[in-house]
Order: structure tokens, then C-alpha cells, then sequence
């Protein structure tokens, strides 16, 4: 079969899926056992004949360089050195998209009945960046560039997902061996005061393995028809729109998570501490005794990179904090210029809509960020769209979707070596009803 019979095939295969797709969705969106078996074995064919494509073309692209050679002909005794091609577009990290919008574009298109498929979704024969969800969801993988500035909207300074430097793995699932010991404790690892000729006593790791779960977050994006035609707005929306909202519910789940359905926060965890107010303390207030007993019951193991996460409107009783005459709240290095923000007990402050209202419980946390164990699926970003569903409205439908977990390692607070206090990596302030 020649090379156009064989994309008129590919067309067609197109064709009669989203028929069968089309045909389920009256019915509920579920597939019958013969529909799936017709839609498997479309897709097994689409396989064979995008692959066919794809020595055709890479034979055809051999035979134009051929034919384009001007260096003086060889001797025909001498060997001939073997003619390679390949298609340039592999090298621009954009895959020859001009931005998020353009590449949306070209998905949108790919997607309609009877629509073609752009030649820079399908490099070279069967598509290095094709990606199948489930067996009756296809989508696109994003071009390398523009996964990685989605990746570096979500990762950046001001997240809370930056701050606990999660772990990529390729798996849905990761075991987490959590060792809860510390030095002065009973168990795990120990050092021990030897008499000459003594035998040793040997200690052991203690860990406990728990399971991670990697959960699906996604942002799901209706758009009109003349939103997608416009590139620039589409491209604005799809690249940083999305990323500020996967990174917001990420942050969220952080520190609130239930973990049902999403990472266990450190709100929720065994491992929060909640100082009590003061006995006399009047209702929405923060004094300094509650910010120096809450540092005292900080976690001095692991604590690099330790900041206080408080809510915007807890500020007025921050900054005109005071011990005797000394001020507990500075402002950052800079001045004023990059305020709020600046240092409570000489550690930086971040102020986060994570962070309950002044005077309720967790309007102001204490955190060390090396406590939080979380892992991210290493394929980064993948993207979808589908215009089926909302074909009667004229709307577009784009969906991302991005994996993690994540849970504290500690399970509880760990006992001090003297005394009877308990120290964490996160603590956080009781009610001031």
C-alpha cells in the first residue's frame, strides 16, 4: 500500500472510532464488549499503519537527500556511505509549535470528526508523543518546552510543593521508609561507651515502610470557539492559568490534605503539634509567648530551610510583636520594599492563603519542610482535549493532569531526650475564640 493509501486508511480509522466513540457516549459514555473489541482492534490497526507511514516517509526522505547530493560522484569502486534522514523538528523542543495556544490548536484539530492530523503531532511515522489515557481517550503528550515551563510555574520560589523538594518516580505507588528514632531513644541506631575488652552491642535501623499512593490532580478547561482561535489568550490561559492552579490545589493538599483521594497534609497528620494559648489571651490575637513556645517545640533534626507559614491577616499582630523592648518580627534585609514577609525569631515568613484566618487554629504554622516526604510522577505534565462532549455548545474542552503524593515521615511527635515535651517538624497555634 502506497503512502497515501495508507494515511486515507489512517482517516478513515480516525473516522470510525470516534464513531464508536460518538455511539457510546449516547449511551451513557460506557462501551459494549463489541464495541471495545471494534475500538481495540481500530487502534491496533492505527498502530501497524502509522508505523507503515513512517518507513515510508523516512524512505522518502532518504530518496530528496539523495537526489539533492552535489558532491562529484564517487568511483564505483568505492563504497557508498549510507544516506541517513532525519526530520529536524525532533531537535526544537517545541516540536515547531510557536506556544501552548498553537499546540492546543493543533490537538483541537486532530480531534474533530473527519479533522486532520498535524504533521507536527506525528514525527516521523508513529508519533513519539502520542499518548493513550485509556482505552477510549487518546491525547497529546505537551512539547518538551512547554512541559517544562509548566513544570517551572508549578516548582517555583513561592510553592509550598518546591519547599518539600518532592522525589520523581515512574511509579503510581512508592514505598516510604520512614525511621522515626532519634539518637538519644531506645531503638534504632545507637552509640554506645565501650570498656577496654568489652564486646560491642549492636544496634539496628529502625523503619517502618509505608505506602505512598500517587494521586491524580488535573485542571479541566472549557474554552469557546473564539478563545481558541485566538492563540496569544489560549496560550496564556492554558500555560500559566493552569500551572498556578495545579500548583495552588498541590500546596493545598500539603497542608490540608485529608489523604482520601490526595496527599495526607501536615494539618491532618499525627506529627502536628498545636500549642495552647496563653490563659488570659483575648480572642483573634497572636502575643510572643505563643511564637517562642511554639519554636521550643520544633524539631531541631531536619530543620533547613525552616519558615513560618501564616495567613495575611495575622500581619498587624506580627509586626508589633515585642519581648521586653526588642521586636520579634523583622523586616526582610531589603527594607519594607519586599514586605510583608520579613523574619519572626530570625526565620522567614510566608504568608499563604493555606493558612486558616487570625485567631482560628493553623492561622499560623511553624515548618520545617524536610518533614514532608513527597514523590511526583516523572512523566511530568500530560495533556488532553476533547470537543465531543460539548460539541452542542461550541466549546472545547482541554484537560492536564499530574500525579503526587505525599505524608509527613513522622507519624507522632518524638519525646524529648529530658523532660516531658514532644518536638515536630510542624506546629501549629490552638483557637483564640
Amino acid at each position: 500500500m502506497g503512502l497515501e493509501a495508507l494515511r486515507k486508511r489512517l482517516g478513515e480509522i480516525r473516522d470510525e472510532a470516534q464513531a464508536i466513540v460518538d455511539a457510546a457516549d449516547e449511551n451513557g459514555g460506557a462501551f459494549s464488549d463489541e464495541q471495545q473489541q471494534k475500538f481495540d482492534s481500530l487502534m491496533e490497526e492505527k498502530d501497524k499503519v502509522e508505523a507503515d507511514i513512517g518507513r515510508l516517509e523516512k524512505l522518502e526522505g532518504m530518496n530528496a537527500s539523495a537526489g539533492r547530493q552535489t558532491s562529484p560522484a564517487q568511483p564505483a569502486s568505492a563504497k557508498a556511505e549510507p544516506v541517513y534522514a532525519k526530520d529536524s523538528i525532533e531537535d526544537d523542543p517545541n516540536r515547531g509549535f510557536s506556544d501552548m495556544g498553537d499546540f492546543a490548536q493543533a490537538v483541537k484539530n486532530a480531534g474533530m470528526p473527519g479533522g486532520d492530523t498535524d504533521d507536527r503531532l506525528r514525527i516521523m511515522g508513529a508519533p513519539s508523543n502520542f499518548h493513550r489515557e485509556t482505552s477510549s481517550t487518546d491525547g497529546y503528550m505537551v512539547p518538551p518546552a512547554m512541559r517544562e515551563q509548566i513544570w517551572n510555574l508549578m516548582f517555583d520560589d513561592e510553592g509550598l510543593l518546591s519547599a518539600v523538594n518532592p522525589e520523581p518516580t515512574e511509579s503510581n505507588a512508592v514505598q516510604l521508609y520512614a525511621d522515626e528514632t532519634t539518637p538519644w531513644g531506645s531503638s534504632g541506631v545507637q552509640a554506645n561507651w565501650a570498656s577496654e575488652g568489652t564486646q560491642f552491642s549492636p544496634s539496628r535501623l529502625s523503619t517502618e515502610a509505608r505506602n505512598v499512593q500517587l494521586h491524580k490532580l488535573y485542571a479541566f478547561v472549557l474554552a469557546t470557539e473564539e478563545l481558541v482561535a485566538d492563540a496569544s489568550r489560549l496560550n496564556a490561559r492554558l500555560g500559566q492559568q493552569a500551572a498556578e492552579a495545579i500548583r495552588w490545589e498541590a500546596d493545598e493538599a500539603v497542608v490540608n490534605g485529608d489523604g482520601v483521594g490526595k496527599p495526607l497534609g501536615w494539618y491532618n497528620s499525627g506529627a502536628l503539634i498545636t500549642v495552647s494559648k496563653e490563659g488570659s489571651q483575648s480572642a483573634d490575637t497572636i502575643v510572643a509567648a505563643n511564637v517562642t513556645k511554639m519554636y521550643s517545640r520544633l524539631l531541631q533534626q531536619g530543620t533547613q530551610g525552616a519558615f513560618w507559614l501564616v495567613n495575611q491577616s495575622t500581619l498587624p499582630q506580627l509586626q508589633t510583636m515585642t519581648i521586653g523592648d526588642q521586636p520579634i518580627w523583622t523586616p526582610p534585609t531589603t527594607g519594607l520594599r519586599n514586605a510583608p514577609g520579613g523574619f519572626l525569631l530570625g526565620l522567614p515568613i510566608r504568608f499563604s492563603e493555606h493558612a486558616q484566618q487570625l485567631g482560628d487554629k493553623g492561622d499560623i504554622h511553624l515548618v520545617a519542610p524536610r518533614g514532608y516526604y513527597a514523590a511526583v510522577k516523572s512523566g511530568g505534565m500530560q495533556f488532553a482535549s476533547s470537543m465531543h462532549l460539548y460539541f452542542d455548545y461550541d466549546i472545547e474542552a482541554f484537560r492536564w493532569t499530574f500525579r503526587m503524593g505525599g505524608q509527613p515521615f513522622l507519624s507522632a511527635p518524638v519525646s524529648a531526650a529530658k523532660g516531658n515535651n514532644t518536638y515536630s517538624h510542624f506546629i501549629t497555634l490552638a483557637e483564640r475564640a
